[in-house]
């Protein structure tokens, strides 16, 4: 138990009276926000060590290839490097027409100048000023009053349109950011804004953006919806206006409290890829815009391939992603437990490919991601049959009776049971190798011949001569029976009964090659499995025939040494 006192906290309370005009639990989003990439900013900043420019140039190529329209690139004001940064990208004119370079700003003069310095010559600008409003930072930080604090936004807004103006030649747009929204009184932050506007004067072909910060995340998620939705309601000129949310992930609830948030009427999102950014980062963008892309709306963005999204963001981050990360963990889309591989091997083997996705346990298929469906079963101690089949399947064309899968995983099971490790699906094959396909003692298959046509006998039996090995013995047999497989089992002159038996063709054209699968007894014993590969179809039944009876006598032999 935590030995605090109850009263050290209490929580945060936004509003004086119960919101009960939201409307945003009724909503579906139906399609995607506006989506900014901070991670040249905000994210930068929380790195153990920031990006050089190389890693910048790397990271702003990659969120241009993924789509991002609006890219946050830095704080030149308070970096060299950051400013360094964004003048190179626009003397290199690396910045496509379509996309908007955001630079952040305090309210200061110099500091304004100093940005506005940094990306002259941009075809595109917002220019993103903020200042905290919360009463923690007004009493703790800045010991000012609100009037104060109002002042310090719209002093600082009046510059910032004065400075822009003098360069007609870029578009320029203003985003202001009320820092700590999430823990500034309602009526405080409206306030602010609606200060702000008023300086600013948008209008619907020139709106300004408001991002309403979770800057700390204190609220569940609904909490932080009401928020916003009470400030939509009540900002002046609202078809002037682009409200924005950048959610932090204090509590864990970044991505909940986002897709509330747009239901509450966000329009923009501000985050970073994977989650990176200050203590526990900033909302994902990439959990987000897959969410949605798993409700049937398309993000606008491409993760096509996810896993070279994920390389550059730990390049340039130097921090990995974990692995069960959703989506781009390397094992989020693997399933170690018997009953979901054996759902999942279920599911792909119904999955029509111009359907609705349904496979199991698995919300969005791989595949979309560029990730393939080798890792998405993997065997460990609590596999079962289906994983264990499922990778014989899908590496090695082989496709295991039922009864079969469930002999083989005794097998899987007693390996990883007595190792604690997983085993991969070489692993798998290796045991099956050794278990089904290269048993050959007593019996090994030297050659055999069907001599008797069964179409022009008069019994219309088989006839074969078969020459084994047996314990190192040549032998050589003949037989007849009603098919190929009867009168070879009558050549060995055992008292086999054949329980069931399927064959299947394994690859295609000239590499074909044909699998047997037998399931028989040999006097009054338990039945066992046997299975056979080759390229001929009568070759690999006979074999399958061998392997079972070989299997047979080799565990006879063993329970006789152990008794």
């Amino acid at each position: 138990m935590l030995s605090v006192p109850s009263d050290k906290y209490r929580p945060f309370v936004p509003f004086t009276h119960d919101f009960s005009e939201r409307t945003w639990p009724s909503k579906r989003i139906t399609h995607p926000p506006i989506w900014m990439s901070t991670d040249l900013r905000d994210g930068n900043q929380s790195l153990i060590e920031p990006m050089n420019v190389k890693r910048k140039l790397r990271f702003f190529d990659e969120l241009v290839k993924i789509g991002f329209k609006q890219i946050e690139v830095g704080f030149p004001s308070a970096s060299q490097t950051d400013f360094d940064f964004v003048r190179k990208l626009i003397d290199e004119k690396r910045i496509p027409d379509d996309v908007a370079i955001i630079v952040l700003t305090q309210a200061r003069e110099d500091l304004i100048t100093r940005t506005i310095e940094a990306v002259l010559g941009a075809k595109q600008v917002i220019m993103h000023m903020y200042n905290a409003c919360a009463p923690g930072f007004r009493k703790i930080v800045f010991k000012m009053t609100k009037d104060e604090i109002k002042k310090i936004a719209i002093d600082g807004t009046r510059l910032i349109k004065r400075y822009t103006a003098a360069h007609p030649e870029t578009s320029w747009r203003y985003e202001y950011s009320p820092e700590v929204f999430s823990t500034t009184e309602p009526e405080f932050a409206l306030e602010m804004c609606n200060a702000v506007a008023e300086v600013w004067q948008p209008t619907p072909a020139s709106k300004i953006i408001f991002n309403l910060p979770a800057t700390i995340e204190a609220t569940t998620p609904n909490v932080y919806a009401d928020q916003i939705e009470w400030m939509i309601k009540r900002l002046k000129n609202r078809d002037s206006i682009v409200v924005s949310v950048h959610p932090h992930n204090d509590r864990g609830t970044a991505v909940a409290a986002a897709e509330l948030a747009i239901m509450a009427g966000a329009d923009r999102v501000e985050g970073c890829l994977f989650g990176n950014g200050e203590r526990t980062g900033n909302v994902d963008l990439v959990i987000l815009a897959l969410n949605l892309y798993t409700q049937g709306v398309h993000p606008g963005l491409d993760f096509s391939d996810i896993d070279e999204v994920r390389r550059c963001a730990e390049y340039c981050n130097q921090l990995p992603v974990h692995p069960r990360h959703p989506y781009v963990g390397d094992l989020v889309f693997t399933a170690f437990s018997g009953s979901h591989q054996d759902a999942i091997k279920k599911g792909f083997a119904r999955q029509d490919p111009n359907a609705l996705w349904e496979v199991p346990y698995l919300p969005i298929d791989p595949a979309d991601l560029g990730r393939s469906y080798d890792a998405v079963i993997r065997v460990n101690s609590q596999s079962g049959k289906g994983g264990v089949s499922y990778l014989l399947e899908s590496e090695h064309g082989l496709v295991l009776p039922r009864r079969l899968q469930i002999e083989f995983s005794r097998a899987i099971q007693r390996i990883t049971d007595e190792t604690g490790k997983e085993v991969t699906a070489e692993d798998v094959y290796d045991i099956f190798k050794k278990e089904y396909l290269e048993q050959e003692r007593p019996f090994k298959l030297i050659r055999h011949r069907i001599t008797g046509n069964p179409a022009a006998s008069a019994g219309g039996q088989f006839q074969i001569e078969v020459e084994v090995e047996e314990n190192g013995q040549m032998r050589r047999l003949s037989g007849k029976g009603d098919g190929a497989i009867a009168a070879f089992v009558n050549a060995l002159k055992l008292p086999i009964h054949i329980m069931d038996y399927t064959e299947h063709a394994i690859g295609t054209g000239t590499d074909t090659r044909a699998a047997a699968y037998v399931e028989l007894r040999v006097g009054e014993s338990p039945s066992g499995f046997g299975v056979g590969v080759h390229g001929d179809i009568v070759t690999a039944s006979f074999l399958a025939v061998l392997c079972a009876v070989n299997r047979h006598m080799v565990s006879q032999a063993a329970e006789a040494l152990a008794a």
